[in-house]
């Protein structure tokens, strides 16, 4: 592949969907649409999911990314996408199809929020719902990840909390507590949602069309916002059978993590996209899939962003040059204005989706990164 970011990356929902739905177009897909029946976007536009898929009817080797699940960092998800589809991915490999999901919460992609019209966080949404888990200690955070104003003693209030827990316990008990995932505090961050979100919809429908038939299926779910900047970090996420682990060592070398062992950036969570991927499967598939973590910046910078875009979703009577800020640092914490990171994930996005297709199809002679 050699293309430039400038290519790619858009600054817009709507600019981003156009750019990938033209380079698919360009190569004769015909896309399919998932209309949100639920929301628009900053301008009252239609927003939509967009899949495309490429290789032969029946294939039984698929490919399967995923871009958009938190919203804001499909904007990364995006570019890549749209360049490995303009490169002709999968390389025309017999009997493997790839499938591309575009904005899977295109909610949060057009209003630049991590979380969908709900305040849900879709990677926390595949669960149970009627037996929810239980993340007891959220709780003891609630107020100081959530406080009540945003440049005064609340705030302040709530960091020298946040800081009090990480010196009792550590820092990724405290990593740990809030990203895990909680279902008890609507308002709150890392929000699982009562019920299947429409995105959680549309992804079951998706993976059961363009799954159909397929004996092995490797997934890659598209990320921002962890690890060192401009880092690509494969975290495994499953696969049912007892060698998925080994196989996606295999792939992905070195490189992959395990957020159960310690070695990720991410510590455990509960609810993740996979879990639906490997649930629609069952056992008629192999599944080998990863969570393709993009890094931007500190830990503690994409927390305060977070929790600064929720105080704003919380308190829309705000200044709006306090909007801006908070704006900037969602941007800054999730999709950096700095071409050398754009070239950087680029390239090395498209090194472990190359690696995904000979891993998947070990006879492919994909293209170098």
């Amino acid at each position: 592949m050699n293309h430039h970011p400038a290519q790619h990356f858009r600054e817009t929902y709507a600019a981003a969907r156009s750019t990938f739905l033209a380079r698919a177009r360009a190569r004769g897909a015909t896309p399919r649409s998932y209309r949100n029946d639920r929301a628009t976007g900053p301008g009252g536009e239609p927003l939509c999911t967009d899949v495309v898929r490429f290789g032969p009817p029946g294939a039984r080797r698929v490919v399967l990314c995923v871009s958009g699940t938190h919203g804001i960092e499909g904007y990364a998800g995006s570019a890549l996408q749209s360049a490995i589809v303009a490169d002709g991915y999968p390389y025309g490999v017999r009997d493997v199809a790839f499938v591309a999901v575009h904005a899977l919460n295109p909610f949060g992609f057009a209003h630049r929020r991590r979380v969908d019209e709900d305040n849900t966080d879709l990677n926390r949404n595949f669960v149970d719902h009627t037996r929810p888990p239980v993340n007891a200690r959220y709780a003891e955070l609630h107020t100081a990840l959530v406080p009540d104003d945003w440049e005064g003693p609340a705030h302040r209030q709530g960091d020298a909390a946040l800081g009090a827990f990480a010196a009792a316990h550590g820092t990724r008990a405290l990593q740990r507590t809030v990203t895990q995932g909680q279902w008890t505090h609507p308002d709150g961050l890392f929000y699982g949602g009562t019920a299947p979100t429409w995105s959680h919809r549309v992804l079951r429908d998706v993976v059961t069309a363009y799954t159909a038939g397929a004996r092995a299926v490797a997934y890659l779910d598209l990320h921002t916002g962890l690890g060192a900047p401009a880092q690509a970090e494969p975290i495994f996420r499953g696969g049912r059978d007892a060698g998925a682990l080994d196989r996606a060592r295999a792939w992905y070398g070195p490189a992959l993590t395990v957020s159960e062992d310690g070695t990720s950036s991410s510590t455990p969570i509960t609810g993740n996209t996979a879990g639906l991927v490997a649930d629609v499967l069952g056992d008629g598939a192999r599944l080998t899939a990863i969570t393709l973590e993009l890094g931007t910046t500190t830990g503690l910078e994409v927390l305060t962003a977070l929790r600064a875009d929720n105080w704003l979703w919380l308190h829309p009577g705000h200044r709006p040059a306090l909007a801006e800020d908070i704006g900037r640092r969602m941007s800054a914490a999730f999709y950096p204005d700095d071409p050398g990171w754009r070239d950087a994930v680029l390239r090395a996005g498209t090194g472990i989706l190359h690696a995904a297709l000979a891993g998947l199809a070990p006879e492919a002679r994909p293209r170098p990164a």
